[in-house]
Formats: structure tokens, C-alpha cells, sequence
């Protein structure tokens, strides 16, 4: 396993791609309304990406046909974007997409409420939410990789939801997708100790019935193996000598 550190030129051009990546998906969230198509949500976010100078990260990456993911109700994640495809009043979607600036990536996912939601809706987004920052009170240096999944599943267990062990997070940097894997389920092992200078993409998928997914038949979409409800909540983090720095998220870890 390769785990890079980035250098102090490297985590300014991260920073960059974090913060315009959260501007995408500020934008992105204003827009999700009843009526509009998983197409539309697409060709506005590539949009705001390239306003912004920078390239999607996802566009023909290993084949995948667009640059938002876009994924409703049942689907987790890699949802493809369609015209055909309309967001109906009560829906959630988990939008995920990455900009690649001066050659760095930064990965990011947001679920939203499409109009008004279940109270059963609205909790699984709440819980999927707050696990990502129950994980990341131990993406510190000194702790171990899988301090990090195991305080994700600690949280999410007691609310009898499935956590997503197909997909895990990963490392990022110059690459999408780099070592080390982040799982969101408890490890046996404690796995690698944190190092300042390490960036990760952690990425709680947490459905509401069981953990298993499937495939379909595009090759792309993953979706709950029981029909049930999936949430998905993503930031890129950099492991510092104190708290964790979210390159993709400007609120403080208190203001969320």
C-alpha cells in the first residue's frame, strides 16, 4: 500500500478544488426541486465545474458517462443521469461528483430531500450525515485508519440501518482514487496510523433495511438489494497534527 503525503503545494491545490467543489454542490442543492430530471441536475453541475476553470472528475472516468452521479431512493451510488428520469415530490437524491483543479481531485456526496420527505427519510439522511463527522473525530494523526470506520459503525448500528460494505472511501490527491481504502464498517484490524499530510475521501453509504447492493444491468448503478431507501454523505479530509481539515466543507465541525 502507497499512501501519499501531499506536500504543503499540493494541500493548497486541494484546498482549491475542495472549495469550488463545495460551491458545485451549494448550487446543486438549490436546484433540486420536484420536476426537475436527473439530467438536468447533471448538465448544471458540469456547468458550474467548468465555469469554475476546472474538470469534472467523473466524466469518462473508466467509462462513466457523466459528471454527476446522480442517485434516487433506492440507488446508493453511480446513479446515471437521465432526462426521462424526474424527481418526484418525497424522492431523496445523493448527488456525488469531484473537480480536478491544476490536476488534483476533490471528492464530495450530498443527499437531498426532494420537497417534503418521511419522517423515516429524513432520519436516515440525518444519521448518514452525522456518521461521516462521528467518523472523523478520529481522522487525527496518532489514530489508526480503522478508528475511522469503526466510530462510523459504532454510530449508525444502534439505528438497525445497513452499512454499505461493497464501496468504501479511498484515498485522493493527484489520482481519484488512491490508497488507502476507507471502509464504513467495523474492522478487525486498526490498520495503517494516521500521518499529517494524508488526504481521504470518507463516504458513509448507510441504507435503511439491510447492507447488501446489486448492480444493474448498466454496469453502473448500485442499488439496495431489498428496494430500501440509501443515503450517502462524502467529504474530502486532510489528516493534520490537530483537528482534521474538510477540504470540502467550510463550516467549522460544530457548525453543521
Amino acid at each position: 500500500m502507497a499512501v501519499t503525503i501531499k506536500s504543503a503545494r499540493e494541500l493548497e491545490l486541494m484546498r482549491e478544488a475542495g472549495r469550488i467543489l463545495e460551491k458545485v454542490h451549494d448550487e446543486l442543492g438549490k436546484a433540486i426541486k420536484p420536476g426537475i430530471s436527473t439530467k438536468d441536475v447533471d448538465t448544471l453541475g458540469e456547468k458550474i465545474i467548468r465555469d469554475f476553470g476546472c474538470t469534472p472528475s467523473f466524466l469518462d472516468y473508466h467509462g462513466y458517462p457523466a459528471s454527476i452521479c446522480v442517485s434516487v431512493n433506492d440507488e446508493v451510488v453511480h446513479g446515471i443521469p437521465n432526462k426521462n428520469h424526474i424527481l418526484q415530490d418525497g424522492d431523496i437524491v445523493s448527488l456525488d461528483a469531484g473537480v480536478i483543479y491544476k490536476g488534483y481531485h476533490s471528492d464530495a456526496a450530498r443527499t437531498h430531500a426532494v420537497g417534503r420527505v418521511s419522517d423515516a427519510a429524513a432520519k436516515l439522511m440525518e444519521v448518514t450525515k452525522q456518521s461521516f463527522f462521528e467518523g472523523i473525530k478520529y481522522a487525527k494523526a496518532g489514530y489508526h485508519l480503522f478508528d475511522i470506520s469503526n466510530a462510523i459503525d459504532a454510530y449508525v448500528r444502534p439505528f438497525g440501518y445497513g452499512i454499505v460494505r461493497d464501496l468504501v472511501g479511498h484515498g485522493i490527491g493527484s489520482s481519484l482514487h488512491e490508497d488507502p481504502q476507507v471502509p464504513n464498517f467495523r474492522q478487525i484490524r486498526r490498520g495503517i496510523r494516521l500521518r499529517p499530510g494524508m488526504t481521504l475521501a470518507i463516504e458513509p453509504m448507510i441504507n435503511m433495511g439491510r447492507f447488501e447492493v446489486e448492480w444493474l444491468d448498466d454496469d453502473w448503478t448500485v442499488v439496495t438489494k431489498d428496494g430500501s431507501l440509501s443515503a450517502h454523505y462524502e467529504n474530502t479530509v486532510l489528516i493534520t497534527d490537530g483537528e482534521p481539515e474538510i477540504l470540502t466543507f467550510n463550516g467549522g465541525l460544530n457548525d453543521r
